[in-house]
């Protein structure tokens, strides 16, 4: 009973777990650091002592000892739908069995936020960064300008020499969707946004790009909004559109939110879709494909841009270069019974 006491009462070492799993100090430190660098027998053995003896590794003492972190910051905009926890899923199937262990901010698509969470992760040295997008605020450059640990920029493109990215050209992809709803033959292709956020502002642009060289573009048919997105917003969007400019065949949302929103109005309204109104959507959320009618949308590859990031910052991590700076995974447009 005692030494039971003795022993919770104490902090259990590495050296104990080193002792229990028959193995030097040095060898129990790698294999839960660096587990990639020992023999799968000797990373069981000391994964069961960490088990048996309840160890918690000293994340601040263990930087010290090794000289580096095992931490990975990744600061994504939004965890409210499947877009970034399809994301942040593949980055821990990749980070977690190579010993890293990641701290995750929200920034709310807010500047200030994004600058409050790279000053308060930054502040505990990780060993790399993954972050949503290139725009940042003069604050929050400023921040990154003193990092000099690797970074992996996730959801866009860059043809900057010193970036290391991996996404899709949301412009491209905007622009995508929109030439295949006027080859279907809609003529009046509305656009309606929410948030507004630098890659919703892309796909604006694509938008528009395509409305302008078919011969379409009407400035009237975008209703941009900076609100939160949400399926109830979705609805209410529709009804402005149908309100201001009866005309429009088609509405192409900004994301599958907004669209969903649109879908259950329509039906509310007793609008048939695509018959009278055709209705597409961006990212393919799960629900997407069993709505009535199926939404139409733009598949984005949100699972494979988290696991290449998180595979690419794993490289730099290493001294390794990786094969390529910048990954263009693309995009498909999806078309179902809404458009």
């Amino acid at each position: 009973m005692t030494t039971r006491r003795r022993r919770s009462a104490e902090r259990v070492t590495l050296s104990d777990v080193a002792r229990n799993a028959g193995c030097s100090l040095m060898s129990a430190s790698r294999a839960l650091s660096q587990p990639e660098l020992v023999s799968d027998a000797l990373r069981e053995r000391v994964e069961q002592a960490v088990k048996a003896l309840g160890y918690v590794p000293h994340p601040a003492a263990r930087s010290l000892a090794s000289s580096r972190s095992n931490l990975v910051a990744v600061i994504i905009p939004s965890l409210s739908n499947a877009v970034f926890v399809d994301t942040v899923e593949a980055i821990q199937r990749v980070l977690m069995p190579a010993g890293y262990e990641m701290m995750i901010g929200v920034s709310h698509y807010r500047p200030e936020e994004d600058e409050r969470l790279l000053r308060a992760y930054l502040a505990h040295q990780p060993a790399g960064l993954l972050l949503t997008g290139f725009e940042r605020s003069e604050a929050a450059r400023a921040v990154l300008a003193s990092y000099t640990a690797p970074r992996v920029t996730l959801m866009e493109l860059s043809d900057q020499a010193d970036s290391y990215c991996v996404g899709f050209s949301q412009l491209q992809a905007g622009a995508a969707m929109t030439r295949t709803l006027l080859e279907r033959g809609y003529r009046h292709v509305a656009f309606a946004a929410a948030q507004l956020d630098p890659r919703t502002l892309q796909r604006a642009e694509g938008y528009r790009q395509a409305m302008r060289q078919a011969g379409r573009y009407e400035p009237t048919l975008e209703l941009l909004t900076p609100q939160l997105s949400s399926i109830g917003l979705g609805a209410e969007l529709l009804d402005r559109l149908l309100a201001q400019h009866p005309q429009i065949d088609a509405v192409f949302f900004n994301n599958d939110d907004l669209a969903l929103g649109a879908l259950f109005r329509a039906h509310q309204l007793g609008l048939e879709v695509p018959g009278r109104l055709a209705i597409a959507g961006f990212n393919d959320l799960p629900a997407a494909a069993w709505m009535h009618p199926a939404l139409s949308t733009v598949r984005t590859r949100r699972g494979e841009i988290g696991e290449l990031a998180a595979q690419m910052l794993l490289s730099l991590m290493r001294g390794q270069q990786p094969a390529e700076r910048c990954i263009d995974v693309g995009f498909e447009v999806v078309m179902r019974d809404s458009a």
